[in-house]
């Protein structure tokens, strides 16, 4: 009996989780205690009948066992066997320990952080937006060069970092923007941070307080949303155009504290801020006393037309904040972004970012910053472009098909990713579930709005597909788009 019920137990532990064996037997029998269905004092089969009964290793059981035991879930006894403990809480007192309450719920923030935007679903499919490949980063000579700096590591080294990185690294970061970006910045504005996300929450805390307001895109990127809520801020949608972000007199009216962009490639919609809508934008801070962020996330990759000079380098005022991530060329689990602050900041967010956020990850700094001055990063980064390239053609070749008056394509240009728009009326998020159940993942131009209603597309990736796999999955997608296509009435 016991056995039976375990399989079942394993068995649908298994099938979400894909736990290891032991994990998976470990976890049946914790429950079966917790749950009454094994009673205190209750002798448990041995371990070589457990292994028989269950076809599992002896290795597999014995390591299930010894952690129950541990724990205290289990007493052995020499001679006499296995028993469940004494000590377990019995059922009654373990279901009015686990039942929900108001005091372990939510707050109204956290309710709001935790269900809307999330990204949890994220899968690596063919055509998943916001995903680069890291497939072909040199692993084995970014090995070396970690090894290297841990072999030669100084004690201060694994310290936390008050300086606002390290400093060879802020040396490549500054020669860099200063060449490719046109940026006009001092190594003392360069701050090294884990990522974008922890720079705009970084601006988030020192450049505005709980309740001011924040403009941004709409349909906006979801990681913007997030750090803006999770530091109260009041979201105020701006629509955008083909132009970029486009703020109406009426906006005026809800002055803003924060002002986040992403003019050279908008996030999701690839629109291009034009140069008046720029000077526009600037004009705009100023009035208002208002932060630019410039959310410059892809930069790197552009496949056609004159390159596009960053906010930041119009900028007269010293009121825009350049944001950089290292993710999109390299891999997205290093976890290393940069942000360039106005001069007369600098040293208050480098004091407020190392008491908030203790940065550290020295080591892996150094070796970033190895890897960049031996131009490994710049072969990186011309590798990616090429493949990128590649796969963009393939992927506009591929949607040909089903473009014309109802579906058109924006934001090709440039980045990862492109927006196919679609009639205004049609269901985009029942489509992008259509288009799911193939094993593709698109997203639903919609669910990236904040108040706009009748907008609809699909944001299409191309980073990580392979251009095998963008050339084989590619016309079924564009099948797929056809199809809904031809059935749609737009009086729908």
């Amino acid at each position: 009996m016991l056995s039976e019920l375990l399989l079942t137990e394993i068995g649908r532990l298994n099938q979400p989780t894909k736990l290891p064996l032991h994990r998976q037997l470990y976890e049946a029998l914790r429950r079966a205690i917790l749950d009454g269905k094994i009673a205190a004092g209750e002798r448990l089969p041995s371990s070589r009948d457990l292994t028989q009964d269950l076809q599992l290793s002896r290795n597999t059981v014995v390591a299930a066992l010894n952690q129950l035991t541990v724990e205290g879930y289990l007493v052995s006894h020499i001679g006499s066997g296995t028993f469940v403990s004494d000590n377990v809480p019995r059922l009654p007192a373990l279901k009015h320990r686990g039942a929900p309450s108001r005091q372990a719920s939510l707050s109204a923030r956290g309710m709001r952080l935790s269900s809307t935007f999330c990204a949890t679903d994220l899968e690596i499919q063919p055509f998943t937006p916001g995903i680069a490949d890291f497939s072909a980063f040199p692993v084995a000579l970014w090995q070396r060069l970690q090894n290297k700096h841990w072999r030669m590591t100084y004690p201060e080294m694994l310290d936390y970092s008050s300086l606002g990185g390290y400093a060879p690294l802020r040396r490549a970061v500054t020669d860099y923007l200063r060449v490719f970006r046109s940026v006009p910045l001092d190594l003392e504005q360069v701050i090294i941070t884990s990522g974008t996300q922890e720079s705009l929450a970084l601006c988030s805390q020192l450049l505005a307080d709980h309740a001011d307001t924040v403009w941004l895109e709409d349909p906006a990127y979801w990681g913007a949303v997030k750090a803006f809520m999770a530091t109260g801020l009041a979201l105020h949608a701006v629509p955008v155009d083909e132009l970029g972000i486009a703020p109406q007199p009426a906006d005026d009216a809800t002055p803003p504290r924060l002002i986040y962009v992403t003019p050279s490639h908008q996030y999701p919609t690839g629109a291009v801020m034009s140069l008046a809508r720029r000077h526009q934008i600037l004009t705009l801070a100023r009035q208002h006393q208002a932060w630019i962020l410039e959310d410059d996330y892809d930069s790197e990759f552009r496949f056609s037309g004159p390159p596009i000079a960053s906010l930041a380098g119009l900028d007269t005022d010293q009121r825009v904040i350049y944001l950089g991530s290292f993710s999109k060329v390299l891999y997205p689990g290093l976890k290393l972004g940069y942000m360039v602050v106005p001069k007369g900041l600098a040293a208050a967010f480098k004091r407020a970012h190392y008491d908030l956020n203790r940065p550290g990850q020295m080591p892996l700094q150094a070796a970033l910053a190895e890897f960049i001055e031996m131009g490994h990063f710049a072969s990186a980064l011309r590798r990616a472009r090429q493949s990128y390239a590649q796969r963009r053609t393939s992927l506009l070749a591929a949607l040909q098909p089903c473009l014309g008056s109802l579906a058109r394509i924006n934001g090709a240009e440039q980045g990862l990713h492109l927006c196919l728009r679609l009639p205004d009326t049609l269901d985009d998020k029942a489509l992008a579930q259509r288009i799911a159940k193939l094993g593709l993942t698109v997203r639903p131009l919609s669910s990236y709005c904040l108040k706009q209603t009748r907008l609809r597309g699909l944001i299409i990736g191309y980073g990580y597909a392979p251009l095998a796999e963008i050339e084989h999955f590619g016309p079924l997608l564009a099948r797929t788009i056809a199809s809904a296509l031809a059935s749609f009435s737009p009086s729908t």
